[in-house]
């Protein structure tokens, strides 16, 4: 019986650590949240290049901009890192985000400047990764900055060590983006059979 209430109490103190970390590390101009990834899951699959060939899933955004949906379905298109990271200004490879999805990173602005900047861009979808290169467990709830603007591309929040990941093998390989199909066709495919990156589990 003590056994039972001390464990009990350890994971009440676990539960109330873990909310009040989140809670310190809420970036509020963004609009986000920290949650974890539980249902609406949506996921992109990088074909090219090899070293990057996963299934990675992303958080779409929860109410701004249009949904990943049937209407929606990019094949082999580019997935490419913006320059500069954060989306914020005009981005330096502009030329390079037209017909593209854009890859950017959290932080600096809303997640709706991000993704009215990576539209104006021509950029058909926008992926936002956390900032931190190694988050690998809990996703941003994304929403609207309530400044009255609207977008017209579907937005998803990715890993931060995804995104990392992504772009430090990019870099390496001397390549301005990856191919990918998104969202993937991962009908009647269960969770444990998907091809997920090794570095982090879901």
């Amino acid at each position: 019986m003590i056994k039972q209430i001390t464990f009990t109490l350890v994971l009440v103190c676990q539960c109330i650590s873990i909310t009040y970390a989140g809670a310190n590390n809420l970036h509020t101009f963004d609009g986000g949240g920290m949650v974890e990834f539980i249902g609406s899951d949506l996921f992109f699959e990088i074909l090219e290049p090899k070293v990057l060939r996963y299934t990675y899933k992303i958080k779409p955004a929860r109410d701004f901009g249009p949904t990943f949906n049937s209407s929606f379905y990019a094949q082999r298109v580019r997935l490419v890192p913006v320059d500069p990271p954060c989306g914020c200004g005009w981005p330096k490879n502009a030329a390079e985000l037209e017909g593209s999805v854009a890859l950017v990173e959290r932080g600096e602005c809303s997640f709706v400047s991000k993704a009215v900047r990576a539209e104006e861009a021509g950029a058909i979808a926008v992926v936002i990764c956390d900032n931190d290169p190694k988050e690998a467990s809990f996703f941003i709830e994304m929403i609207d900055d309530t400044t009255g603007r609207e977008t017209n591309i579907p937005a998803g929040f990715l890993l931060g060590k995804n995104g990392f990941y992504i772009r430090e093998n990019l870099r390496k390989l001397g390549r301005n983006y990856a191919l990918i199909n998104i969202p993937a066709n991962l009908t009647n495919v269960p969770l444990n059979k998907m091809n997920q990156p090794p570095w982090v589990l879901w």
